[in-house]
């Protein structure tokens, strides 16, 4: 399938947490817009698994063990991909913790917890964006598109430690798109609502989901394909004058 103006054949596209949930989609997608994408994940299973099907299906998909948070392996899968496809054209940074997360107050939160959150939702795009950036500013164009949540401007309770990786997520995004876009990289961030990944979470009840449902304008689940619009628009050309922002997926439950 051709996505028309929004498609990327021929570009390298790298995506995050890309064995499961909103990444695998977004890895699927990628695909089939033309690109030769790399699903990255620290289950390295998974992401074999993810990219051996795209590949039987005629289409340019590899897999890639990554731990976000370990900057000597983003660094060396940052040289690979250099070498092998002369680095990435769009990088997404998609990995993060949330369905492991027990909803508690914040100050009964574990600082360990605390900690391992914003390493992995925060400093894991950091890192990402350290060594793949440069690639793209020395070609003089690229897209990183970070994956933040709709929760920060929801200001959703008892998930404080989240709330605050994704909002760090937003303001870095603002401020590296003004370090970036005089080389022609551009960077935006996307803001889901609570996406139903198939990922069980226990401390989400059917009556806490049905009470987000209900805020929404439109009014039924939101499931990863929702965000397969917005993210090829902004890894495209068409989207080559748009940086530095926040767009928010989430079927019209908070107005931002």
């Amino acid at each position: 399938m051709d996505y028309g103006p929004m498609s990327l054949r021929g570009k390298t596209v790298l995506v995050t947490g890309g064995g499961q949930g909103i990444g695998r989609t977004l890895v699927e997608a990628f695909a089939r817009a033309g690109s030769r994408v790399v699903a990255a994940d620290i289950q390295e299973t998974a992401v074999a698994a993810v990219a051996e099907g795209l590949c039987g299906q005629g289409l340019q998909a590899s897999g890639a063990a990554l731990d976000v948070t370990d900057e000597q392996q983003v660094r060396a899968l940052s040289r690979s991909l250099l070498d092998s496809h002369g680095g990435v054209d769009v990088l997404v940074n998609n990995a993060a913790l949330f369905s492991t997360l027990t909803m508690q107050p914040f100050d009964e939160i574990e600082l360990d917890v605390w900690e391992k959150v914003l390493k992995v939702n925060l400093t894991g795009p950091f890192l990402c964006a350290k060594h793949f950036a440069p690639i793209m500013r020395d070609k003089g164009e690229g897209r990183i598109i970070n994956v933040a949540s709709g929760a920060v401007t929801l200001g959703r309770p008892n998930y404080l430690h989240y709330i605050a990786s994704k909002s760090g997520l937003v303001g870095m995004s603002r401020s590296m798109a003004r370090e970036l876009g005089p080389h022609g990289v551009t960077v935006n961030a996307v803001l889901p609502g609570s996406v139903d990944t198939g990922i069980q979470r226990e401390t989400v009840t059917p009556e806490a989901k049905s009470r987000i449902v209900a805020m929404q304008c439109i009014p039924r689940g939101q499931v990863p394909q929702d965000l397969v619009g917005v993210m090829l628009f902004l890894a495209s050309d068409s989207s080559a004058f748009i940086t530095g922002q926040s767009i928010t997926v989430d079927g019209g439950a908070t107005h931002s």
